[in-house]
C-alpha cells in the first residue's frame, strides 16, 4: 500500500476519520503537505484513478476549502451541476470547513434546491454555528418553495435558540403548525428547549405537556430550563414525573437534577441519584463528577463531597475547584488550602474561578495574610487579570477581619473596574460587623447609587444609622422606602424530612401541625433562657413595625423548620436548613443554644455561607 495514491492523499486528510467503501484514512497530527504538492497529487489522482467518483472525492477533500473548490470546478467541468446528492455534500462539507460566504453563493447558484439538500444545510450550518446563517438558508427554502421537512424545523429552531430570537422562533413556530409538523415528537421537543432558553418557561411547559410523545430531549430541556432559571422546586417535580413515568435517563438529566438539588438543599434525591449512578455502573466523567462534589457541598455533606473527590481517576481544573470551594463555603479555610497546595503541584493549573473559590475560602475562615498571597501570586505567577468576584472576595476577606480601611483602599485601588454592587455590600457587611458608621454610610451610599431599587440595601443602611442612635436617618430610609413602595424580601427556610423538602416563612401559620410546632418551639425557647439565651431584640429588627417585632423574631423561617425538624427526626441525626436570606443574629445566637439542649448537630446554609452549629459554637466564629 504504501506507493499508493490514497495513503499519499491520507497525509493531507481532514480531521477525524472517514470509512467510504474500502477507503480508510486518519490524519496525522500535522500535515507537512504544501499546497503545490496538493494539487500535484489531486491531479494525478485524476489521471490514474478515474474510476474514482466525484462524491469520494468530496470525501477526500475533507473538511479544506481548497480541494472542495477543486472538485466543484471538475463537477461544472463534468456537467454535474444538476447533481443534488453532489451539491449537497459538497454545501455542506464546505459549510463543516467553516466557509460560510462561499457557501452562500454556491447555495444561491443551484437552480433546483431540494428538500434534503436544505435540511442538511441548515443542519450543519446550527452544528457549526452559524446559526443567523441557517435561518437565511431557511428563509431561502421558504422562497424556493422546497417542501418541509421535520429535519429543517428541528435544526431552524435550534438556530433561534442560539440566538434567543424568540420573535423569529415564533414566526418558525407559525409555520411548523401551518404545515402540519405540530405533533411531531422531535420539533416539539426542540420548541420546549427553544422556549426554555428564551426563559419562557410557562410557553414550555404548555409545548410540553402537549406532547403525545414525549422524547428524552424535552425531558431534559424542561427540567434544566427550571432548573437554571432558579426553579429547583420544579425541577425536581419535573424529575420525579419522570422518574414515575418509566423514562430513562442520561447524564444530562442526571447534572440539571443534581444541581437543582444543590440549589434547593435536597441532599435525599441527591443520595438517591448517586445511589443510581452506582447501581447502574454509570460512567463518572467529570462533568457528573462535579455535580456530585457540588451537590454534596451545598447540601451539607462535605465529607462525602471528598470522598467522591478521592474516588475519581480523572479529574480537571473544574471538580479541583469545586472542591476548594466546597471547603470554602463551609469554613474550613485550611483543608481548601491544602487542596489548592496539592493542586498546584500535582494537578492541572489553577484558573480565574480556581481563585475566586481560594479567596472566598480565606474570607470565610479569616485567613488575611493567606488569602493576600493567594490574590498576589494569581496576578504574577498566573498572569489571571482580578475581576469583580476576586475583588469582592478580597473586601469581604479584609473587611470581616476589621481591616476596614484596607478595604476600603482596595476598593479605591480596582483600576480598569468599576466596583459593582457587590463590592459594596462586602463592604458595608464588614462595617455594620465592627460599627463603623462614617465607612458604612460611604459604602451604602454607592450601593444604592447602583441599585436604588434593592429593598435589602436600604434595611442595612437603615440597620447602620440605628447602631450610630441616628434614629433620625433611620426613619428618613424608611420613608424613602415606603415612597419607593420597596418591601423587604421574604424570608424563607427549608428544611428535608422523610426526602420531602417543607418550606416555612416568618409566622408561618400553613403546615398542618402548625400548632404543635409552635408549642414546640416556645418550649424549646425556654430551655435556652434557662441556660443563658437573650433573644437580640434592639435595632436588630428595626426595620419592622413595633408590635411584629417580639413575634417576629420569636417565629422567624429558620427557627421554625427547626423546630419541625427536631421534631420529625430521630436523636443523633444531623439537622439541614436552608435558608434564602442571611440567617439573623437572633437566630444565630438562638441556634446555638439550641444545638446544646438537645445535644443535635445543626447546619444552616444561608444566603453567604454555611454554618455548622454544635455544643454551643458556629463553625463560622460568629464571622458571617
Amino acid at each position: 500500500m504504501v506507493g499508493s495514491p490514497l495513503v499519499i492523499l491520507s497525509t493531507v486528510q481532514a480531521k477525524g476519520q472517514m470509512v467510504y467503501g474500502l477507503i480508510e484514512w486518519r490524519e496525522p497530527r500535522e500535515s507537512k503537505v504544501s499546497f503545490q504538492e496538493e494539487d500535484r497529487m489531486i491531479h494525478y489522482h485524476h489521471h490514474h484513478h478515474h474510476h474514482l467518483s466525484l462524491y469520494q472525492f468530496i470525501l477526500l477533500a475533507g473538511r479544506r476549502i481548497r480541494p472542495l473548490q477543486q472538485v466543484h470546478a471538475q463537477i461544472i467541468l463534468s456537467a454535474k451541476t444538476t447533481s443534488l446528492p453532489l451539491l449537497t455534500k459538497l454545501l455542506t462539507s464546505a459549510c463543516a470547513a467553516g466557509s460560510i460566504l462561499y457557501v452562500r453563493q454556491l447555495l444561491f447558484s443551484i437552480t433546483n434546491p431540494d428538500s434534503f439538500l436544505f435540511s442538511s444545510l441548515i443542519k450543519t450550518s446550527t452544528n457549526h454555528n452559524f446559526p443567523l446563517h441557517s435561518i437565511i438558508f431557511y428563509r431561502h427554502m421558504l422562497l424556493c418553495n422546497a417542501p418541509w421537512s421535520n429535519h429543517a424545523f428541528t435544526a431552524v429552531i435550534k438556530a433561534c435558540a442560539n440566538l434567543s430570537a424568540l420573535g423569529l422562533g415564533k414566526i418558525v413556530h407559525c409555520h411548523v403548525l401551518v404545515s402540519g409538523y405540530g405533533l411531531d415528537s422531535f420539533v416539539q421537543a426542540a420548541f420546549v428547549s427553544f422556549y426554555a432558553k428564551c426563559n419562557e418557561l410557562g410557553v414550555a411547559r404548555k409545548v410540553f405537556d402537549e406532547m403525545p410523545h414525549r422524547t428524552l430531549v424535552a425531558w431534559n430541556s424542561m427540567i434544566s430550563g427550571y432548573e437554571q432559571y432558579g426553579l429547583a422546586e420544579e425541577a425536581i417535580r419535573l424529575f420525579s414525573r419522570m422518574r414515575d413515568s418509566g423514562v430513562e435517563f442520561d447524564s444530562v438529566t442526571l447534572v440539571s437534577v443534581l444541581s437543582a438539588c444543590s440549589q434547593f438543599g435536597a441532599l435525599g434525591l441527591g443520595r438517591w441519584i448517586h445511589d443510581y449512578i452506582d447501581r447502574n455502573n454509570f460512567h463518572v466523567n467529570t462533568t457528573i463528577a462535579t455535580s456530585l462534589i457540588n451537590m454534596y457541598g451545598r447540601c451539607g455533606d462535605v465529607i462525602k463531597a471528598r470522598e467522591v473527590f478521592d474516588s475519581l481517576k480523572q479529574q480537571n481544573v473544574i471538580t479541583w475547584t469545586a472542591m476548594i470551594s466546597s471547603y470554602g463555603m463551609h469554613g474550613y479555610g485550611r483543608e481548601a488550602l491544602e487542596i489548592f497546595r496539592v493542586m498546584k503541584l500535582h494537578g492541572p493549573s489553577p484558573n480565574r474561578v480556581t481563585f475566586i473559590a481560594v479567596l472566598s475560602a480565606c474570607a470565610h475562615s479569616g485567613l488575611v495574610s493567606e488569602g493576600r498571597l493567594a490574590y498576589a501570586s494569581m496576578i504574577q505567577d498566573y498572569g489571571i487579570v482580578p475581576e469583580m468576584e476576586h475583588h469582592v472576595s478580597m473586601v469581604d476577606m479584609l473587611g470581616r477581619a476589621g481591616l476596614l480601611n484596607e478595604a476600603y483602599q482596595h476598593i479605591q485601588d480596582m483600576n480598569c473596574v468599576e466596583p459593582g454592587a457587590a463590592v459594596w455590600t462586602a463592604m458595608l457587611g464588614a462595617c455594620k460587623m465592627h460599627k463603623n458608621v462614617d465607612l458604612g454610610v460611604v459604602a451604602a451610599e454607592n450601593l444604592l447609587a447602583i441599585e436604588p431599587q434593592h429593598p435589602g440595601h436600604y434595611v442595612l443602611l437603615s440597620n447602620i444609622y440605628a447602631m450610630a442612635g441616628r434614629m433620625d436617618r433611620v426613619e428618613m430610609v424608611r420613608n424613602v422606602m415606603i415612597r419607593k413602595g420597596l418591601k423587604k424580601q421574604v424570608g424563607y427556610a427549608t428544611i428535608e424530612v422523610d426526602q420531602k423538602t417543607i418550606l416555612f416563612s416568618m409566622g408561618d401559620k400553613s403546615h398542618p401541625e402548625t400548632a404543635m410546632i409552635y408549642r414546640y418551639l416556645d418550649e424549646l425557647m425556654e430551655r435556652c433562657r434557662e441556660v443563658g439565651y437573650i433573644p437580640v431584640s434592639e435595632s436588630v429588627m428595626h426595620e419592622l413595625e413595633e408590635e411584629e417585632r417580639v413575634y417576629a423574631l420569636r417565629y422567624h423561617s429558620e427557627k421554625l423548620a427547626l423546630a419541625f425538624g427536631l421534631l420529625k427526626t430521630e436523636r443523633g441525626s444531623i439537622i439541614r436548613i436552608v435558608k434564602n436570606l442571611r440567617v439573623c443574629e437572633d437566630c444565630h445566637t438562638a441556634i446555638k443554644f439550641v444545638s446544646v439542649v438537645t445535644k443535635r448537630k445543626i447546619v444552616v446554609r444561608d444566603k453567604l455561607r454555611f454554618h455548622h452549629f454544635e455544643g454551643g459554637s458556629c463553625s463560622c466564629l460568629d464571622y458571617w
